[in-house]
C-alpha cells in the first residue's frame, strides 16, 4: 500500500498565515508605541531593547508601524477577495449551471475584463477613483471578479452532470438549492485555492499601490508606503525597509504555499 505523503506546503501554510494573524490581531489592541507618533530624539534609533524593530526618519517606531501596517494590508487584501470573490462565484455559478445566453453574454464580458493586466486596470481605476484605502478595495475587487468566475463556472458545469445533481432534478428540488446546497460544496477545494491565491496577489498588489503613492493614504500605515519612504535610507537605515518588506513576504508566501497546498489536497 502506498504510504500516505504530508502535505507540507500546506503544513507550513497554515504555521505562517496563523502566526501573521496573530500579529495583526495583537496590533489591534496593542503596539508598543504610537505608531504616528514622531521623536526627533530617536530619529534612525538601531532595533534594540528599546525599539525591537528601531525607528524611521522620523523617530516613529517601526514595529509599531508594522503592526498597524499589516493590519491595514489584511483589511485590504481580505475585503478585496470577499467582494471580488464574492462577486465572481455568483457569476461563475449561474453561467456554469444554466448555461444558455446568460453564460455567453457574462462570460464574453468576464472575458474582456480578463484580457486587461490586472494592476493596470486596477491603475486605471484608481487614476479614475482617487487614491485611497476603500478606493483601492474596489480596484482590486473588479479585476479579481473574472478569475473566481472562471473557476466557478469550471466547476459548475463539471459537476451539473454528476449523477446527484440529476437525481436532484428528478426529486424536484429547486435550481438554487441545487446550486448552493449540493454543488456549491464539491467546487470549495478549487475555491479555497484561489481564494488563497487572490489574498495573496491582493498583499502584493496593495503594497505595490502604496509604494507607488496611489494606495492607502495617510495616516494609515501601510507597509508599501513604508518601503516607500524608507528607500533613500537603505544604506543608512536598513531596518526601515527590512521589516516591511518582511511582513510582506511572509504574508505572501504563507498564503502562497496555502493556495499550493489546498490544491494539492483538493487533487487526491
Amino acid at each position: 500500500m502506498k504510504k500516505k505523503q504530508k502535505n507540507y506546503n500546506l503544513i507550513l501554510g497554515i504555521f505562517i498565515a496563523l502566526f501573521m494573524l496573530l500579529f495583526l490581531l495583537a496590533g489591534l489592541f496593542y503596539t508598543p508605541y504610537d505608531p504616528d507618533a514622531m521623536n526627533g530624539a530617536a530619529k534612525f534609533a538601531a532595533p534594540g531593547t528599546e525599539h525591537l524593530f528601531g525607528c524611521d526618519h522620523f523617530g516613529r517606531d517601526i514595529l509599531s508601524r508594522v503592526m498597524k501596517g499589516t493590519g491595514t494590508t489584511f483589511f485590504v487584501a481580505v475585503s478585496t477577495v470577499v467582494l471580488g470573490g464574492g462577486i465572481g462565484i455568483l457569476v461563475g455559478a449561474f453561467t456554469g449551471y444554466f448555461g444558455g445566453w446568460v453564460d455567453e453574454v457574462l462570460m464574453r464580458f468576464n472575458d474582456v475584463v480578463f484580457s486587461f493586466p490586472h494592476i493596470l486596470l486596477a491603475l486605471v481605476f484608481i487614476g479614475v477613483l482617487g487614491p485611497g484605502k476603500y478606493n483601492v478595495i474596489l480596484a482590486l475587487s473588479v479585476v479579481f471578479i473574472p478569475s473566481f468566475a472562471r473557476i466557478t463556472r469550471g466547476e459548475f458545469l463539471a459537476q451539473k452532470e454528476m449523477d446527484y445533481v440529476k437525481s436532484a432534478r428528478l426529486m424536484g428540488v429547486s435550481h438554487l438549492r441545487i446550486m448552493f446546497v449540493h454543488i456549491f460544496p464539491n467546487t470549495l477545494p478549487s475555491v479555497l485555492s484561489m481564494a488563497a491565491i487572490g489574498f495573496n496577489n491582493a498583499v502584493l498588489a496593495e503594497a505595490g499601490m502604496s509604494y507607488l503613492g496611489i494606495g492607502v493614504q495617510p495616516p494609515d500605515a501601510s507597509l508599501g508606503r513604508m518601503l516607500s519612504e524608507s528607500q533613500t535610507y537603505l544604506m543608512s537605515a536598513p531596518w526601515c525597509a527590512i521589516f516591511p518588506g518582511l511582513c510582506i513576504l511572509l504574508l505572501a508566501l504563507g498564503f502562497s504555499l496555502l493556495s499550493d497546498g489546498l490544491l494539492k489536497k483538493g487533487g487526491k
